[in-house]
Protein backbone atom coordinates (compact mmCIF):
# COMPACT_ATOMS: atom_id res chain seq x y z
CA UNK A 1 0.00 0.00 0.00
CA UNK A 2 1.34 3.40 -0.97
CA UNK A 3 1.77 6.13 1.62
CA UNK A 4 0.88 9.81 1.47
CA UNK A 5 2.65 12.23 3.80
CA UNK A 6 0.60 15.32 4.65
CA UNK A 7 2.82 17.91 6.30
CA UNK A 8 2.87 21.41 7.63
CA UNK A 9 5.99 23.17 6.40
CA UNK A 10 8.39 25.90 7.34
CA UNK A 11 11.80 24.41 6.69
CA UNK A 12 13.04 21.35 4.84
CA UNK A 13 14.51 19.32 7.70
CA UNK A 14 11.39 17.91 9.40
CA UNK A 15 9.75 17.10 6.08
CA UNK A 16 12.90 15.40 4.78
CA UNK A 17 13.20 13.38 8.00
CA UNK A 18 9.67 12.06 7.42
CA UNK A 19 10.29 11.38 3.74
CA UNK A 20 13.43 9.42 4.58
CA UNK A 21 11.73 7.47 7.36
CA UNK A 22 8.35 6.73 5.74
CA UNK A 23 9.21 6.76 1.97
CA UNK A 24 5.86 8.14 0.81
CA UNK A 25 4.76 8.13 -2.82
CA UNK A 26 3.02 11.47 -2.41
CA UNK A 27 3.70 14.60 -0.35
CA UNK A 28 1.02 17.20 0.40
CA UNK A 29 2.29 20.42 1.97
CA UNK A 30 -0.18 22.45 4.03
CA UNK A 31 0.55 26.15 3.61
CA UNK A 32 -1.17 29.52 3.35
CA UNK A 33 -1.68 31.45 0.12
CA UNK A 34 0.86 34.20 0.81
CA UNK A 35 3.54 32.04 2.41
CA UNK A 36 6.81 33.58 3.59
CA UNK A 37 9.76 33.23 1.24
CA UNK A 38 11.46 30.61 3.43
CA UNK A 39 8.41 28.35 3.19
CA UNK A 40 8.12 28.80 -0.58
CA UNK A 41 11.83 28.11 -0.99
CA UNK A 42 11.51 24.87 1.03
CA UNK A 43 8.56 23.81 -1.15
CA UNK A 44 10.50 24.65 -4.34
CA UNK A 45 13.50 22.60 -3.17
CA UNK A 46 11.29 19.64 -2.31
CA UNK A 47 9.67 19.75 -5.75
CA UNK A 48 13.08 19.93 -7.45
CA UNK A 49 14.60 17.06 -5.46
CA UNK A 50 12.07 14.51 -4.19
CA UNK A 51 9.55 15.66 -6.78
CA UNK A 52 11.41 13.45 -9.22
CA UNK A 53 10.35 10.31 -7.36
CA UNK A 54 7.05 11.30 -5.78
CA UNK A 55 4.17 13.66 -6.37
CA UNK A 56 4.54 16.91 -4.41
CA UNK A 57 1.63 19.32 -4.13
CA UNK A 58 0.56 22.22 -1.96
CA UNK A 59 -2.77 22.29 -0.11
CA UNK A 60 -3.63 25.95 0.39
CA UNK A 61 -5.21 26.62 3.76
CA UNK A 62 -5.49 29.33 6.37
CA UNK A 63 -2.64 30.47 8.57
CA UNK A 64 -4.68 31.12 11.74
CA UNK A 65 -8.23 29.74 11.28
CA UNK A 66 -7.88 26.41 13.07
CA UNK A 67 -11.31 25.15 11.96
CA UNK A 68 -10.56 25.91 8.29
CA UNK A 69 -7.15 24.23 8.54
CA UNK A 70 -8.79 21.17 10.14
CA UNK A 71 -11.38 21.05 7.34
CA UNK A 72 -8.69 21.31 4.64
CA UNK A 73 -6.63 18.60 6.34
CA UNK A 74 -9.68 16.33 6.69
CA UNK A 75 -10.47 16.80 2.98
CA UNK A 76 -6.89 15.90 2.02
CA UNK A 77 -7.05 12.82 4.25
CA UNK A 78 -10.36 11.72 2.70
CA UNK A 79 -9.08 12.23 -0.83
CA UNK A 80 -5.93 10.19 -0.22
CA UNK A 81 -7.73 7.47 1.76
CA UNK A 82 -10.20 7.11 -1.13
CA UNK A 83 -7.17 6.25 -3.29
CA UNK A 84 -6.34 3.42 -0.88
CA UNK A 85 -3.25 5.12 0.55
CA UNK A 86 -1.89 5.03 4.10
CA UNK A 87 -1.92 8.51 5.59
CA UNK A 88 0.87 9.91 7.76
CA UNK A 89 0.63 13.45 9.11
CA UNK A 90 3.65 15.54 10.13
CA UNK A 91 2.81 18.59 12.26
CA UNK A 92 6.38 19.79 12.87
CA UNK A 93 6.59 22.89 10.70
CA UNK A 94 4.70 26.11 10.16
CA UNK A 95 2.71 28.25 12.55
CA UNK A 96 1.24 26.66 15.65
CA UNK A 97 -2.38 27.23 14.51
CA UNK A 98 -1.58 25.31 11.31
CA UNK A 99 -0.07 22.42 13.27
CA UNK A 100 -3.03 22.37 15.65
CA UNK A 101 -5.53 22.60 12.80
CA UNK A 102 -3.83 19.68 11.04
CA UNK A 103 -3.92 17.72 14.29
CA UNK A 104 -7.64 18.40 14.77
CA UNK A 105 -8.26 17.41 11.15
CA UNK A 106 -6.58 14.10 11.94
CA UNK A 107 -8.82 13.63 14.96
CA UNK A 108 -11.90 14.18 12.80
CA UNK A 109 -10.69 11.42 10.41
CA UNK A 110 -8.89 9.29 12.99
CA UNK A 111 -9.95 6.01 11.39
CA UNK A 112 -8.17 6.94 8.13
CA UNK A 113 -4.86 8.11 9.67
CA UNK A 114 -1.98 5.67 10.15
CA UNK A 115 0.33 7.98 12.15
CA UNK A 116 0.65 11.53 13.42
CA UNK A 117 4.25 12.58 14.00
CA UNK A 118 6.34 15.46 15.26
CA UNK A 119 10.04 15.82 14.39
CA UNK A 120 12.22 17.34 17.11
CA UNK A 121 14.42 20.30 16.18
CA UNK A 122 17.42 19.17 18.19
CA UNK A 123 18.09 15.69 16.81
CA UNK A 124 15.39 15.10 14.17
CA UNK A 125 13.83 12.34 16.26
CA UNK A 126 10.38 11.32 15.02
CA UNK A 127 7.87 11.22 17.86
CA UNK A 128 4.57 9.38 17.38
CA UNK A 129 1.60 11.37 18.69
CA UNK A 130 -1.64 9.73 19.82
CA UNK A 131 -4.48 9.48 17.34
CA UNK A 132 -7.54 10.63 19.25
CA UNK A 133 -11.16 11.27 18.30
CA UNK A 134 -13.74 13.77 19.48
CA UNK A 135 -15.80 10.94 21.02
CA UNK A 136 -19.32 12.10 20.26
CA UNK A 137 -22.31 9.91 19.46
CA UNK A 138 -24.25 10.23 16.19
CA UNK A 139 -27.09 11.95 18.11
CA UNK A 140 -24.75 14.51 19.66
CA UNK A 141 -23.23 15.08 16.24
CA UNK A 142 -26.69 15.80 14.77
CA UNK A 143 -27.40 18.30 17.54
CA UNK A 144 -24.09 20.07 16.88
CA UNK A 145 -24.77 20.10 13.13
CA UNK A 146 -28.18 21.71 13.70
CA UNK A 147 -26.64 24.28 16.05
CA UNK A 148 -24.05 24.94 13.33
CA UNK A 149 -26.97 25.79 11.04
CA UNK A 150 -28.07 28.41 13.62
CA UNK A 151 -30.91 26.39 15.15
CA UNK A 152 -31.50 27.81 18.61
CA UNK A 153 -34.71 26.17 19.80
CA UNK A 154 -34.54 23.03 21.95
CA UNK A 155 -38.01 22.06 20.70
CA UNK A 156 -36.88 22.29 17.06
CA UNK A 157 -33.62 20.45 17.84
CA UNK A 158 -35.60 17.59 19.40
CA UNK A 159 -37.86 17.37 16.34
CA UNK A 160 -35.01 17.54 13.82
CA UNK A 161 -32.89 14.98 15.68
CA UNK A 162 -35.87 12.75 16.45
CA UNK A 163 -35.55 12.53 20.24
CA UNK A 164 -37.52 13.84 23.21
CA UNK A 165 -36.93 17.31 24.60
CA UNK A 166 -35.68 15.75 27.83
CA UNK A 167 -33.05 13.74 25.95
CA UNK A 168 -32.16 16.84 23.95
CA UNK A 169 -31.54 18.76 27.19
CA UNK A 170 -29.36 15.88 28.45
CA UNK A 171 -27.29 15.89 25.27
CA UNK A 172 -26.95 19.69 25.39
CA UNK A 173 -25.73 19.50 29.00
CA UNK A 174 -23.17 16.83 28.10
CA UNK A 175 -22.03 18.77 25.02
CA UNK A 176 -21.60 21.88 27.18
CA UNK A 177 -19.53 19.85 29.65
CA UNK A 178 -17.37 18.69 26.72
CA UNK A 179 -16.91 22.31 25.56
CA UNK A 180 -18.78 21.86 22.27
CA UNK A 181 -21.64 24.23 23.16
CA UNK A 182 -21.25 27.65 24.83
CA UNK A 183 -21.90 27.71 28.57
CA UNK A 184 -24.34 30.64 28.54
CA UNK A 185 -26.10 30.36 25.17
CA UNK A 186 -27.28 27.64 22.81
CA UNK A 187 -24.52 28.06 20.22
CA UNK A 188 -21.82 25.77 18.92
CA UNK A 189 -18.23 26.59 19.92
CA UNK A 190 -15.17 26.30 17.68
CA UNK A 191 -14.47 22.97 19.44
CA UNK A 192 -17.95 21.87 18.40
CA UNK A 193 -17.23 22.97 14.83
CA UNK A 194 -14.08 20.86 14.89
CA UNK A 195 -15.98 17.85 16.22
CA UNK A 196 -18.38 17.79 13.25
CA UNK A 197 -15.91 18.28 10.42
Amino acid sequence: METTLISTIYSLEPVMACITHFTPKKLILLREEDSPEKKLEAERMLKETVGRVMAVEAQITSIYDVVQIAQDTAEAIEKEAAQGRKIIINISGGRKPQALGALFGCYSRHEEVEKIVYVTEEDREIIDLPILSFGISPTKRLILEELGKNESSVKNLAIKVGISRGMTYNHIRELRDMGFIHRSRLEITSAGELAII
